[in-house]
């Protein structure tokens, strides 16, 4: 795992789609893989899917709380105002992400497995420098790549964790 410098920035708002998953994700690519397939399933006739587009998991459970089976998961692109969340959407859905204090971290991942320590490092940097997690508001992770495309097959991320 590569890791850049951890930043405290305000981020801005989010227009997202997305599709849940309650349960148990963590360490299961399987589950994730499903959930994009339906987002792009979905975006695919509307023409969202371009090189600019913005693909983002969000949180808003502490899995060191939070039953494993009770953990939510949103899995979510980034969409301009316009489009419409109807009822053809079926299982897709539309909200706003909050903007806010965030606590960043890019981090290079060489497999799936590595995730929870790219999160890891994130919250313990924030115990060290006194600063909160912010329950009221999803935490999550921007994908910078697609994985299948990079020849080792690495993850580029940005965490991105909610704080007071």
């Amino acid at each position: 795992m590569v890791t850049k410098e951890i930043k405290i920035k305000e981020l801005s708002e989010r227009k997202v789609a997305f599709v849940s998953y309650t349960g148990n994700y963590m360490g299961n690519p399987e589950i994730f893989a499903g959930l994009f397939g339906k987002l792009f399933a979905w975006a695919g006739p509307k023409g969202l899917l371009n090189p600019n587009l913005v693909m983002l998991s969000s949180y808003e459970d502490d899995p060191k709380v939070t039953p494993l089976d009770e953990l939510k998961l949103d899995v979510c692109m980034e969409i301009p105002e316009n489009i419409c969340v109807c009822k053809d959407g079926g299982e897709i859905k539309k909200k706003v992400l909050p903007g806010g204090k965030y606590v960043t971290m890019y981090a290079e991942l060489k497999s799936p497995e590595e995730y929870g320590l790219a999160w890891n490092k994130v919250v313990e940097w924030m115990k060290k420098n006194k600063h909160e997690i912010d329950m009221s508001r999803p935490s999550y992770e921007i994908y910078l790549n697609n994985p299948e495309e990079h020849p080792e097959k690495h993850h580029f991320i940005d965490i991105c964790m909610s704080a007071k």
